[in-house]
């Protein structure tokens, strides 16, 4: 998938629905490299498991985690509201496999449970341990995170060009 098209039509548009301060070069790369590391923007459905969307989200943790978390509930109550989605788990979660944009607001507001703030674009560590904090998947994949992370670094304007 080209991810200058999952900018335009899941990625920014998503954006467009949350706080200007939500948008960001490290959140677009984030995001980018998130769904690239869970299903290479290939897969709105887990191979063999649970998890819907581009950015892969389990009713349970994810999708519950951004509608309850104190940091995100309001907004994610309004995301659904303009995407006319019932903000329930089950309804968000059917919906991420076929709406990118629900998705996208998910992931973006997922990050922003962290309490640390993004690391900044072509901080690979960082933005690993970011991932792995708040996705937590079961099984991870570091090898394949600096080569994806440049490859969303690189489509989102951040300048970063390390990898491989």
């Amino acid at each position: 998938m080209d991810l200058n098209i999952i900018n335009k039509t899941a990625i920014g548009p998503a954006l467009a629905l949350l706080p200007a301060n939500m948008d960001s070069v490290a959140a677009r790369v984030m995001l980018l490299a998130i769904g690239l590391q869970e299903s290479r923007f290939l897969h709105r459905r887990q191979i063999g498991g649970p998890a819907r969307g581009f950015w892969q989200f389990e009713r349970g943790g994810g999708v519950r985690g951004v509608l309850t978390h104190p940091a995100s509930r309001d907004r994610a109550r309004h995301v659904c509201d303009l995407r006319q989605v019932e903000a329930a788990a089950a309804s968000v979660y059917n919906a991420l496999e076929t709406d990118d944009v629900l998705a996208a607001a998910f992931a973006r507001l997922l990050l922003w449970t962290d309490s640390a703030r993004l690391p900044a674009a072509g901080d690979v560590q960082g933005a690993w341990n970011l991932y792995t904090r708040t996705w937590r998947p079961g099984k991870p994949h570091p090898r394949t995170w600096p080569a994806l992370y440049a490859e969303a670094a690189a489509s989102a304007g951040g300048g970063y060009v390390g990898a491989a």
